[in-house]
């Protein structure tokens, strides 16, 4: 693509993904205001399915914005047997901010409303970080082992947060979606993890084990969701937003969920041992097919 064509997508990509943004949170920042005003059960009804039909039109200029993209090609697997009316639990690898943009855009007609397990430090992004406040996206803050050992009291704060959280998704079919490495994959931090993985960062089990504990009986399945860009690994956002991104490749995966995986993870060091090779073998499967991803599109290339 030429450079000056690129430029010009990116300027118009930027300029769209910041009205849309800003043109969908306002209303659900105001909705928000109005159901901490007015707590009650209907009102909260109400401004609940405001703010998820806000949030299905921000994922529509998504896709407007993915459509810049003149040679963009989507290669997916696994969309059969969705449906909106199901609780769902998604999991997935997080290799760039892209990863939201695609989760958005593929899954808007076939699952609730995305709601993402975020970072503290995005509650306070301009319009984003109200807007998710209003539609109760709970937001984790991870504290380092070397501030728990000073700090043992900070100890599963943000466990319980995720199940104050999952409490509210009770009411109203919901897709809760969980980066469980926690982090966008780089290779710095492969080695500041020791990740064993070729493609992942060690998976972090507590928030998805207290997800199930708390909404174990709704959710009708478990969505392990695969994610890969791979002709365009190193960059894929900006890749995106400039008009360069060519492929998007997503492996979903329905995975029934057992009751093996409910339990109390934080206090049963059984379970707990148990969950977290499960959720281990499940990454080791992953890893394995993103790498089996990557080879087939460089023989492709070839």
């Amino acid at each position: 693509m030429p450079r000056l064509l690129a430029a010009i997508i990116l300027l118009l990509s930027i300029a769209l993904t910041i009205l849309v943004t800003i043109a969908c949170s306002v209303p659900i920042i105001i909705a928000g205001i109005i159901k901490l005003l007015l707590p009650i059960p209907v009102v909260w009804r109400a401004v609940s399915a405001f703010c998820n039909f806000m949030m299905y039109c921000w994922c529509e200029g998504l896709a407007v914005l993915l459509r810049l993209n003149p040679h963009l090609k989507w290669d997916v697997q696994g969309l059969d047997g969705l449906n909106k009316k199901n609780w769902y639990l998604l999991i997935c690898n997080h290799h760039s901010w892209a990863d939201i943009v695609v989760l958005c855009v593929l899954f808007r007609k076939h699952i609730p409303m995305n709601k993402y397990f975020l970072k503290q430090q995005l509650a306070w992004v301009p319009f984003i970080g109200l807007a998710c406040w209003a539609l109760d996206m709970p937001f984790m803050k991870r504290y380092s082992r070397s501030y728990l050992i000073r700090h043992p009291e900070r100890r599963g704060k943000d466990v319980e947060t995720t199940r104050r959280s999952c409490e509210k998704f009770r009411a109203h079919p919901t897709t809760i979606v969980n980066f469980v490495e926690g982090s966008r994959f780089t290779e710095e931090k492969k080695q500041q993890t020791r990740s064993s993985y070729s493609n992942l960062l060690p998976p972090k089990a507590a928030g998805i084990a207290m997800a199930l504990n708390v909404l174990g009986q709704q959710f009708d399945k478990l969505l392990d969701v695969t994610l890969c860009y791979p002709e365009n690994d190193k960059t894929p956002f900006y890749d995106m937003l400039s008009g360069k991104l060519t492929r998007i490749v997503v492996r979903i995966n329905l995975v029934p969920v057992a009751e093996e995986l409910h339990g109390d993870y934080v206090n049963d060091k059984n379970f707990k041992r148990r969950f977290q090779l499960w959720l281990n073998t499940l990454w080791t499967e992953k890893d394995a097919l993103i790498t089996r991803i990557k080879a087939q599109y460089k023989n492709a290339g070839h």
